[in-house]
């Protein structure tokens, strides 16, 4: 018996009636099986991937994948496909400043496989952080922020050499210009050590502690024009005893907290469970749920 020719199409747009029964239709009149389906609507959004299987397609595979834009274009919806045989790990260029933190949480988690990325490059406004990613094997470099533009023009032309899918502030403590965020909109995360809209800006331990609030947080969300206000992927807390716990305490307990959501907002981009609609953050299934579990049948 054929192996498996597995792919995965995604689907994205405005709900209407019909969406599911065009694609498979199409699919198929040209061969083509379903052998999975996640579809939900939200926010009056449709999302829908599903699993397929290209080993009987009647028509060429490019003239398959110019159809489906076709009936997505129609429907004035996103399609893309994903082929199993072809999936590449993402590449993911992580910004830093001096605290270490984050990325050495984020180095953890490549290192140890929890991540199906792999890191394109390291870069700074400080040397401080290059003995701890080159000890990890990764490429580091580092331009001084004192010359604001300069620095921006060096980070953009290194960030588009390396073309990554994702760009992750590990604690990169400089506000990115319109032109980096532009041209990486919605592939920018951000971590942020308060819970968001409370508490933005500089400092938000020190303001925290001396509001006397008794919960805190950090929100991890991706990077737009207004500063702190892009949207939300996750964010978590931690409590603050007050009266006992001082303003280092309080620092000591956001630092953990704040690797450990970057790390599952990275997991959540990277896994394509995730997207921005509408400047919201909406969760799916992701395509990573039917490429692990798809194994080839024998």
């Amino acid at each position: 018996m054929p192996q498996p020719v597995l792919a995965v199409v995604s689907v994205l747009g405005k709900d209407q009636k019909g969406v599911v029964a065009q694609f498979a239709t199409y699919m198929a009149e040209r061969g083509i099986n379903i052998e999975d389906i996640e579809q939900r609507v939200v926010r009056g959004f449709f999302l829908m991937d599903m699993l397929v299987d290209l080993k009987d397609l009647t028509v060429d595979l490019s003239e398959l994948i110019t159809g489906l834009l076709d009936v997505g274009k129609k429907l004035e919806m996103e399609v893309r496909v994903h082929l199993h045989s072809e999936r590449r790990l993402k590449k993911v260029a992580l910004l830093v400043s001096k605290e270490p933190h984050c990325l050495r949480r984020l180095i953890d988690d490549f290192s140890q496989g929890r991540l199906a990325a792999a890191v394109a490059v390291v870069l700074s406004n400080h040397p401080d952080l290059e003995p701890l990613a080159r000890q990890a094997g990764l490429k580091f470099a580092w331009q001084s922020s004192d010359d604001v533009e300069k620095h921006f023009d060096w980070l953009l032309k290194n960030l588009q050499s390396h073309s990554p899918d994702l760009v992750v502030l590990a604690r990169y403590m400089r506000i990115l210009p319109p032109r980096i965020i532009e041209a990486f909109a919605n592939r920018i995360v951000n971590i942020h050590p308060s819970l968001l809209p409370y508490f933005p800006g500089a400092a938000p331990y020190k303001q925290a502690y001396e509001s006397g609030v008794r919960v805190h947080g950090c929100t991890a969300h991706f990077v737009t024009h207004q500063l702190d206000e892009g949207p939300v992927i996750l964010q978590d807390v931690f409590h603050i005893n007050v009266g006992a716990d001082a303003l280092d305490d309080v620092k000591e307990k956001g630092l953990s907290l704040e690797a450990e959501v970057l790390s599952r907002a990275v997991k959540l981009f990277v896994d394509e469970e995730l997207v921005v609609v509408d400047g919201k953050v909406i969760f799916k299934p992701g395509i990573s749920r039917f490429l692990t579990s798809s194994a080839p049948r024998p």
